[in-house]
C-alpha cells in the first residue's frame, strides 16, 4: 500500500510538472498579435514585397527567382574537352541510381572508342540487382553485429540502420566492389524492368522485410545462437531477399518485407544465439531478399554472347562470356575501376584535410573494399578534374545537386537565383560548406560526369560540362553547366585515375583511416530520390 501511495506521488508530480508553463530559464517568448502585426505592416511598406508576392502567389518562387542577366551571359562552350561524348544520354528515371549510371558512362567512353561503337550502354539494371542483393546482405551482418556489440534497439546506431536499411543510393567504393565481383555487361543483354525504372514499391517491400529479419537475427544473439546458425539463417532470409528483386526486375514487389528482416536478426542477437545459428539464419532470410530482386528486377544471366555492328556497319560478337570474363578482358584493361581514388572536400573542422576518413556501416559487399575519403581542399579536386579531362578522361562526382539549379537552361551558379532580390534575404547560401554540414542544409545527393572545362587565359577553371541520366530531353539536350564557385560550395567528391593526383596525395590512402558515425553527412549516398519512402 505504501509502495502504491508512493508511487501514485510520483506520477502526480510529474504530471504537474509536465502542465507548469516553462520558466524563465528556457527564454521562450511567444508570438503576440502586437509583433504579428508589426511584421504584416512592414511587409506592405514596401511595395517591392507586394510586387513578389503578387508573383511569387502564382509561380514557382525558385523560378521567379532566376537571374535573366546570368541565364543570358552563361554559355555553353569549353575550350578542353574529352574526345567525344557517349550516345545516347541515359536516363535513370524515378529511381536513385545515379551513381551506377555516372560510373557506367564514364566506363563506355574508352570501350565505345576501341570498338568503334556509335551508341552503347552498359547494363545498369545488372549491378543495380547485385547491389540490391549485397547490401541486404551487408545490413543484415550489419544488424547481428550490432547487436553483439551489445547496441540497444532504442540506440542510435540500431534507430539509425532501421531507419533506412537499402535505398538506391551509393558512393564510388561500392562500385568498385560490385564491378569486381560480378564485372558488367551491356545493356541489351540485360534490360530495364518496371522497377528498376521506379524503384520505391520494390525498395519498400525489401525494408519491411529486412527490418523483420533483425528481430529474428537479434533473438538468436540474445539466445546464443551459433554462428553457423546465425550464417544460416541470413542465407534463408536473403533466398527471400534474392526472389523479391528477381522477381522485380522483371515486376513490382520490394519494400513490404524489410521490416521483418530486421526485428529476426536483432532478436536472434539478443537471445545469444551463436555465430552458426545466426549465420544459417541469414541465409535463409538472403533467399527470400533474392527471391524478392529476382522477381522485380528479372534474374541476370550467367553468360552472354554481345553482338553489334561498329560505325562501319561490320558485325562483330564477343562469344559467350560470363559478366567477370566480359570486364576482364574487353573493359578493364581500358577502365580498371581499382585504378581510380576518391577525393572529398570536407571543410568542417572536426576532420582536417589530408587525413583518410571512412564510415561506419558504409557499404555494400561483405569482405569487399571500405569506403575511403582523401579529404583535400576544394581545390585540389578542381584541378584533378582538369588535369583528367585534359588527359581525354571523363570524372565522376558527387555534388548536392539541387542548390542554385536553373534547370531549364541546365546551369548551376551562386547566382542562378537571386534569392535577396525576391525576399530580402539570402537563402541557401547564408552559412559557409562546413557549417551547412554541421546544420543539415547540405549533403551529397547526386552524381555526375564531368566532360569539359572551360578556363580563363592562365588556364584556371571557370565552368565544367556536366553529362546528367535524366534523357536527352533535359537541359542542355542531357548536358549541365556548372560554374567553379558553384564547385567550391556543393561538390564534395571526385573520382579520378591516380596519374592525376599528387603523391603527397595518394600517401593519404596509407593511413588508418578515422571512422566517422554512421549518421554523418559525408556518408549520406548518392541519391535523390533516396528519401521517399
Amino acid at each position: 500500500m505504501l509502495v502504491k501511495s508512493f508511487a501514485a506521488v510520483i506520477l502526480k508530480s510529474r504530471s504537474v510538472n509536465l502542465l507548469r508553463k516553462p520558466t524563465a530559464a528556457m527564454s521562450t517568448v511567444p508570438l503576440s498579435l502586437d509583433i504579428l502585426s508589426k511584421f504584416r505592416n512592414d511587409f506592405y511598406s514596401d511595395p517591392k514585397n507586394e510586387l513578389a508576392q503578387n508573383v511569387c502567389t502564382r509561380f514557382d518562387p525558385f523560378e521567379v527567382a532566376i537571374s535573366r542577366k546570368k541565364t543570358e551571359t552563361t554559355l555553353h562552350v569549353y575550350n578542353i574537352k574529352i574526345d567525344s561524348e557517349a550516345k545516347p544520354v541515359t536516363n535513370q528515371e524515378n529511381s536513385g541510381r545515379c551513381w551506377l549510371f555516372a560510373a557506367l558512362n564514364v566506363m563506355r567512353l574508352p570501350f565505345m572508342k576501341k570498338y568503334g561503337i556509335e551508341e552503347f550502354e552498359f547494363s545498369q539494371s545488372y549491378l543495380f540487382f547485385w547491389d540490391k542483393i549485397e547490401r541486404a546482405h551487408y545490413w543484415l551482418n550489419n544488424i547481428v553485429a550490432t547487436a553483439r556489440q551489445g547496441e540497444q534497439l532504442e540506440g542510435r546506431l540500431v534507430n539509425f540502420l532501421l531507419k533506412d536499411p537499402i535505398n538506391d543510393g551509393g558512393q564510388w567504393d561500392m562500385i568498385v566492389n560490385l564491378v569486381n565481383k560480378y564485372g558488367v555487361i551491356p545493356k541489351k543483354c540485360f534490360a530495364e524492368s518496371f522497377s528498376s525504372r521506379r524503384s520505391l514499391h520494390m525498395n519498400a517491400l525489401i525494408k519491411t522485410k529486412l527490418r523483420e529479419y533483425a528481430k529474428e537475427l537479434r533473438d538468436k544473439v540474445a539466445a546464443n545462437a551459433s554462428d553457423e546458425d546465425i550464417q544460416c539463417t541470413i542465407q534463408q532470409q536473403m533466398a527471400v531477399i534474392y526472389n523479391i528483386v528477381a522477381t522485380c526486375l522483371g515486376n513490382t514487389l520490394f519494400c513490404l518485407f524489410f521490416n521483418v528482416i530486421c526485428t529476426e536478426l536483432r532478436d536472434k542477437v539478443a537471445a545469444n544465439a551463436s555465430d552458426e545459428d545466426i549465420q544459417c539464419t541469414i541465409q535463409q532470410q538472403m533467399a527470400v531478399i533474392y527471391n524478392i530482386v529476382a522477381t522485380c528486377l528479372g534474374t541476370p544471366p550467367e553468360k552472354f554472347n554481345y553482338e553489334y555492328y561498329n560505325k562501319e556497319k561490320a558485325y562483330n560478337s564477343f562469344g559467350m562470356l560470363t559478366p567477370q570474363e566480359f570486364y576482364e578482358k574487353h573493359v578493364r584493361p581500358l577502365f580498371d575501376v581499382n585504378n581510380k581514388v576518391c577525393l572529398v572536400s570536407d571543410p568542417r573542422q572536426s576532420n582536417p584535410f589530408g587525413q583518410l576518413y571512412t564510415l561506419h556501416c558504409l557499404g555494400n559487399v561483405v569482405g569487399g573494399r571500405q569506403t575511403a575519403y582523401n579529404n583535400q581542399p576544394i581545390e585540389t579536386l578542381m584541378t584533378a578534374v582538369k588535369d583528367s579531362i585534359a588527359g581525354g578522361e571523363a570524372v565522376w562526382f558527387g555534388c548536392e545537386v539541387s542548390k542554385r539549379f536553373e534547370r531549364k537552361n541546365g546551369f548551376e551558379d551562386l547566382d542562378a537565383q537571386d534569392y535577396r532580390l525576391v525576399f530580402n534575404t539570402e537563402v541557401q547560401i547564408g552559412m559557409n560548406k562546413a557549417d551547412r554540414l554541421m546544420y543539415g542544409d547540405s549533403w551529397m545527393t547526386h552524381a555526375m560526369v564531368f566532360t569539359a572545362v572551360g578556363t580563363d587565359e592562365k588556364g584556371n577553371p571557370l565552368k565544367f560540362r556536366v553529362e546528367n541520366s535524366y534523357s536527352d530531353k533535359e537541359y542542355d539536350k542531357g548536358y549541365l553547366l556548372l560554374t567553379a564557385p558553384w564547385f567550391r560550395e556543393f561538390v564534395f567528391e571526385v573520382v579520378v585515375d591516380k596519374k592525376y593526383v599528387p603523391d603527397e596525395v595518394l600517401q593519404v590512402f596509407k593511413q588508418e583511416p578515422k571512422v566517422l558515425p554512421a549518421w554523418d553527412p559525408m556518408g549520406t549516398l548518392a541519391c535523390p530520390f533516396c528519401s521517399k519512402e
